[in-house]
């Protein structure tokens, strides 16, 4: 399959929140004949489904079916990623990883746009769609240093801008268009042939290792980062710093990897929670010394109710300023009726 091809026949596309009506668009706008498979990976619910219908009613014109392991890569299909495991592109064929989340999300779009890039180097065009956070940022610039090509959503057509802004950040992009014409853009590019293959660096291969289930432990890490004094939000294990990444970028002993923004705001998460968690501790606390005093000195022991009582009033004043840092925090929380990127949530339940 794909033997002698010269041009760029792999397109892999991500995306997450506000994703799915630039994805219609772009796979409406894809022609029969289409001389390219195409790969997508969106952040959906562990059981999530929906996704298969909707791309299906899309791209009438080509074959959409949901990627199998094993699966043979075949030019003007559209496979997609299943919930809960990384879709791994292989020279010829598909492979499903059960190796650690990415930004919390297994699939992941850093996965699938590393593997293509190993898999095809310059023959793969990389596309990121709207979304929050910064999923595939680094997964376009694997793409880019093993000599692909990058096109990314104008960040101003996009529902949720972030994803696209990153991407831009992380790389040097080729082409960056509304949805309206990504369709166009992506039947344009395959008919161009691609560059000359090149080595895979050995970072993004190993990336794709721990993607696909390998192992991945301290002396792994060692290889491609540096330990950093951040514990990992997923298992609470010692994180490293990805060297010389774009974006940031950090994984952990057990091999899951976050990126500086989705680590922050998991971050912040807890801190709120410990926040609201002392507050309701500390007023506990100075509602029970003060009950004490009122004791102590009905019992005649002025001494002591006299050393509740100023207990009793520091434990108030701590409580005034942890009630003021949970107020100010309530402040940053989405507004009602918004839906936070499911990216950035934890699993309903534990898994690597």
């Amino acid at each position: 399959m794909f033997e002698g091809t010269t041009n760029r026949d792999i397109v892999v596309i991500g995306g997450s929140s506000g994703a799915t009506a630039p994805l219609k668009v772009l796979l409406g706008h894809l022609p029969a004949g289409f001389p390219a498979a195409v790969f997508i990976a969106m952040h959906v619910p562990a059981r999530g489904t929906g996704i298969l219908s909707m791309v299906a009613a899309s791209v009438s014109q080509l074959p959409v079916q949901q990627a199998e392991d094993g699966m043979p890569i075949e030019p003007g299909n559209v496979y997609l990623a299943v919930p809960d495991r990384h879709l791994i592109v292989e020279e010829g064929r598909i492979r499903l990883g059960n190796g650690p989340r990415e930004n919390l999300a297994r699939p992941a779009i850093d996965a699938l746009f590393r593997s293509a890039a190993v898999a095809y180097g310059p023959r793969v065009i990389g596309v990121i769609l709207s979304g929050m956070l910064s999923d595939g940022a680094a997964g376009m610039e694997a793409i880019k240093r093993c000599g692909g090509v990058a096109v990314v959503q104008d960040p101003s057509d996009a529902i949720a801008d972030e994803m696209p802004t990153n991407a831009l950040r992380a790389t040097n992009v080729d082409v960056t268009a509304p949805a309206a014409r990504l369709g166009d853009v992506l039947s344009d590019l395959t008919r161009e042939p691609a560059g000359w293959p090149r080595p895979a660096p050995a970072d993004i291969r190993l990336e794709v290792a721990i993607a696909a289930g390998e192992r991945a432990d301290s002396q792994v890490m060692r290889s491609i980062a540096d330990p950093v004094p951040l514990s990992c939000p997923s298992c609470g294990g010692v994180m490293s710093a990805i060297r010389e990444s774009r974006p940031l970028r950090f994984r952990c002993q057990v091999g899951h990897a976050m990126n500086a923004d989705v680590l922050a705001q998991q971050q912040e998460g807890a801190v709120d929670e410990a926040m609201r968690v002392a507050f309701r501790l500390m007023g506990e606390r100075a509602e029970l010394v003060a009950r004490l005093a009122v004791e102590n000195r009905d019992a005649g022991r002025v001494a002591i109710a006299d050393a509740y009582d100023i207990r009793a009033r520091e434990y108030r004043r701590y409580t005034d300023v942890l009630r003021e840092a949970v107020m100010a925090s309530m402040v940053h929380l989405p507004e009602a009726g918004t839906s936070p990127d499911p990216a950035a949530l934890p699993p309903a339940e534990y898994s690597l």
